[in-house]
């Protein structure tokens, strides 16, 4: 048996490398986990396995992956398909965490399909990919082949009386597919929107039937906790938290880039020693922890660990962990306005307060910028943080868009209040 990894999601990529065919996967252990669970460990106890090592969803929310897996009903209670999707239309801004581990391992990610698949017992998975991640596809259908020729997939798979197949489904290039509703509606050939909730994916998913959708990130963590157990993932964490978490930063800093590194790592120390600090002649002002739907976390806050929870007693949210850096030379009024874009040009146009609202505070915030602004455009703005918030909208894109907004206000209101008094941007 190989060492026993203190970074099991990366361990097998190197940055530059086509990735490990099937017989090299193995030979790292790969499999071993699906080979030693599949007809030989009840499904359940797999599921009370992801319940106790404290994994959460990896995709923004993190939300604990065994109470989800929880929550579908068992094939007594719910007889017919059953579905296992991973989310992979990663189109978050600054975030390119699961790019790095579907082009660097898909093996990696085949085996914790495998093995969450048959945790809940679904037959048929499916891999929801961003459209534009054509590396990423290719890879994938390539595991896929090589793993179904090795028995690793198909009918009675090692005579588990277990089956399963996996598709690769290329998405059409929309942010909102990333919301696990909208997703399913894509995948099912529909309009890509978001569902009312309740019910859940776990009770009336894809086609009507029990489906779980779970991030790259998490389902790439299952074959390790199953390996080596919920003891050794919880004590891979610092700080208090469990696991490790692929962190990533974007901006001016020396080595922009993802790293995989213990859950509850600082962001100072992710950035000056994983990132190699700023740039010569920029100083730190603030950072986006996590993607462009979280809210600032400014300089002084650098050293908080890098958790959901200690995020959310600062007010911004861990989210993907992929840290978007501002610097001391760039517009914060600008910055903002430039992702307001983004987020409107995505909105899907199912409700109003986002449909139309997300427009007007990118006109805003341009006006701004651009030296056309007035006083009541704050109060416009902040009104309008408030009116496209949480509980105001069908789903989280507008309530997320307003994360930067409703700090920036917050952090660089002086920054604002200059832009509108001298009619002109002072980084201009």
């Amino acid at each position: 048996m190989s060492a026993i990894p203190t970074k099991p999601l990366t361990r097998n990529i190197t940055r530059g490398e086509i990735p490990l065919d099937i017989a090299s996967y193995e030979r790292a252990d790969g499999y071993v986990a699906v080979r030693d669970t599949l007809g030989k460990v009840d499904p359940a106890a797999i599921v009370q396995m992801i319940t106790d090592s404290g994994l959460g969803g990896c995709g923004g929310g993190g939300f604990p992956t065994g109470r989800k897996w929880q929550l579908m009903p068992t094939r007594a209670q719910r007889p017919g398909p059953r579905y296992f999707v991973v989310n992979a239309d990663e189109m978050e801004p600054g975030t390119f965490k699961d790019r790095l581990l579907l082009e660097g391992d898909p093996h990696q990610m085949i085996e914790g399909i495998i093995l969450s698949a048959y945790a809940v017992q679904a037959d048929v998975a499916f891999i929801f990919v961003r459209g534009e991640y054509v590396t990423a596809i290719e890879r994938l259908n390539i595991a896929i082949a090589q793993a179904a020729a090795a028995g690793l997939l198909g009918a009675n798979i090692f005579g588990s009386g277990y089956n399963l197949s996996i598709q690769v489904h290329g998405g059409a290039g929309r942010y909102i597919c990333g919301e696990e509703t909208a997703l399913l509606n894509s995948l099912e050939g529909k309009r890509a929107i978001p569902r009312s909730k309740p019910p859940f994916p776990q009770i009336n998913g894809l086609w009507g039937c029990p489906t779980i959708v779970n991030n790259v990130e998490t389902v790439c963590n299952v074959p390790h906790i199953v390996r080596y157990g919920t003891d050794w993932y919880r004590g891979l964490g610092a700080n208090g938290a469990v696991g490790t978490k692929i962190y990533g930063v974007s901006g001016r800093v020396n080595r922009p880039g993802t790293f995989e590194l213990p859950m509850g790592t600082s962001m100072r120390a992710m950035i000056d020693d994983c990132a190699g600090g700023m740039k010569d002649g920029y100083r730190l002002r603030a950072v986006l922890p996590g993607g462009a739907s979280t809210g600032f976390l400014p300089e002084d806050q650098m050293d908080v660990p890098m958790t959901f929870a200690d995020m959310a007693k600062r007010g911004t949210r861990l989210g993907t962990g992929t840290a978007i850096v501002l610097d001391d030379r760039t517009c914060p009024v600008g910055f903002i306005a430039n992702l307001q874009q983004f987020f409107a040009r995505e909105s899907c146009g199912w409700c109003a307060p986002c449909r139309d609202g997300l427009p007007w505070v990118e006109r805003t915030l341009k006006s701004i910028e651009t030296g056309t602004g007035v006083a009541r455009d704050l109060d416009i703005l902040t009104e309008m943080t408030d009116n496209l918030g949480p509980g105001r909208t069908f789903c989280a894109l507008a309530p997320g868009a307003m994360a930067s907004l409703q700090s920036g206000l917050k952090y660089f209101g002086d920054v604002f209040r200059q832009h509108i008094d001298s009619r002109a941007c002072p980084w201009t």
